[in-house]
């Protein structure tokens, strides 16, 4: 049997033929995609063709003799998919949508505004996701350590949505190909600085400044420049990687333990995106962020995520915006009409305009997520910090427990925002508790039989 060191998953894209009893040498890709603009293309042209291409990606997708509908958050994506389904149906849509309590947090009204606006058959209910029962539950349909606390209203949303329906659209995918994550914006912004000052003037000057720059995770947004100077001192994929981790290296190289730190031998997981923009078919540094979260992100974070908990509900999730022929063409549409000044899906925003009310298409992204902060220093503090502290992971000796004492410590006594790093603490125990120490003592079990 092979070690869990020798396991690899397959890169999106790509095939791997077994026979007779041994793999070929190497995945073969089947597929990729080319940012090249064409730089003909005009605002109203492209928003004319994007409607159509929309609209038969969606078309194509509501084949089906079972009961469907659709996810609606009251977000640009999911909206924009059931507008073009309300086109296509001579029936109200089904849709629906979760919301939460804590009103930082809770789209439901977007959704009923929405749906209002199309005449959908919606249905919608608050939950309250801070069970640690669900938290246990997921570890064992993800079947694999994953750290997005989106997954707990991903989760809830499609059990929701098959009480109803045994088929579902979601708008997946839409950040991707039309430059919608707030973060594409701030690296547009990074690269400009990066133009202007070269590497060994820009790279001590922001180092410094990031360095003495405080880390005020309480104050508006704004003003949290922190982590913005430290990726300025950085290049262009070292700062996008500096953007999307949830820990700096510093906290990184704290966290590990000392066995952890020999067993990486060197490894950063930044060589990840490194190797996929090495050879990246991109023109502009636009393309490079978006591509980079096509083979990786995306794969990786957001399909896996409703992939698993879709199937732990017995719920089919098709995805119309990522249609193949419909990303191959966004990949044309100059990297302008993608991300115009602060607003990103602008061309995608401009062609629903006659669709959507004005208020959803412009106001301001908020993505699908949990209050974890609040959580972690209310209902779920001390079952968090028993979790850390006693369970699986001082077990397998990868991490530094007095440091995991430390962010529960500085985070519950509001000194700083460590709720993301808990989480994925928190979801790798429960993952190693109910899934690989699990597996392991059945294994050795099985052995000791002869079974």
């Amino acid at each position: 049997m092979r070690s869990a060191a020798s396991v690899r998953k397959l890169p999106p894209a790509h095939t791997l033929v077994w026979q007779r009893g041994k793999p070929e040498p190497a995945p073969r890709r089947y597929w990729e995609i080319t940012f090249q603009a064409d730089n003909r293309m005009k605002e109203e042209d492209a928003c004319v063709e994007l409607r159509e291409r929309m609209s038969e990606a969606v078309k194509i997708r509501l084949m089906a003799d079972v009961p469907l509908g659709a996810f609606l958050s009251g977000g640009v994506d999911s909206s924009s998919v059931v507008s073009m389904m309300a086109q296509h149906s001579s029936t109200p849509v089904n849709t629906c949508s979760i919301g939460f309590d804590v009103p930082d947090f809770d789209e439901a009204v977007y959704a009923e505004q929405v749906a209002k606006h199309l005449n959908t058959a919606h249905r919608s209910r608050q939950v309250a996701a801070d069970s640690f029962d669900l938290i246990e539950d997921m570890s064992k349909f993800y079947d694999e350590p994953f750290a997005d606390s989106s997954a707990m209203p991903t989760y809830q949303v499609c059990r929701l949505a098959r009480e109803n329906v045994t088929v579902a659209l979601s708008g997946d995918g839409g950040d991707e190909a039309f430059a919608g994550y707030r973060r594409y914006r701030w690296h547009h912004y990074e690269e400009k600085v990066r133009g202007l000052l070269p590497g060994p003037l820009r790279q001590p000057v922001f180092s410094l400044l990031g360095r003495l720059y405080p880390k005020m995770d309480w104050a508006p947004r704004p003003l949290r420049a922190k982590s913005t100077l430290e990726a300025l001192a950085r290049g262009s994929v070292e700062g996008y990687f500096h953007s999307v981790s949830i820990l700096n290296d510093s906290l990184r190289r704290r966290l590990y333990s000392d066995r952890m730190q020999r067993d990486l031998q060197g490894y950063h997981a930044r060589g990840v995106l490194e190797d996929v923009l090495k050879d990246a078919p991109v023109e502009h540094h636009l393309d490079r962020v978006q591509y980079a979260d096509m083979k990786t992100y995306l794969p990786g974070d957001i399909l896996t995520k409703v992939d698993r908990a879709s199937m732990a509900t017995s719920l089919e999730v098709r995805v119309p915006l990522l249609d193949h022929e419909l990303l191959e063409w966004a990949a044309t549409i100059p990297p302008a009409l993608r991300l115009k000044a602060r607003e990103g899906k602008y061309v995608l925003k401009k062609a629903m305009e006659g669709s959507l009310p004005h208020d959803i298409l412009y106001r301001e992204k908020m993505g699908f997520s949990i209050p974890l902060a609040m959580w972690f220093r209310g209902p779920l503090r001390d079952v968090t910090r028993q979790r850390l502290l006693d369970g699986a992971l001082e077990q397998v000796g990868l991490f530094d427990m007095n440091f995991i004492a430390r962010l529960l410590d500085d985070h519950q006594s509001g000194i700083s925002d460590n709720s993301v790093p808990i989480w994925a603490l928190l979801m790798f125990e429960s993952f190693l508790s109910n899934v690989h120490l699990t597996a392991a003592a059945g294994n050795g079990a099985a052995r000791a039989t002869g079974t």
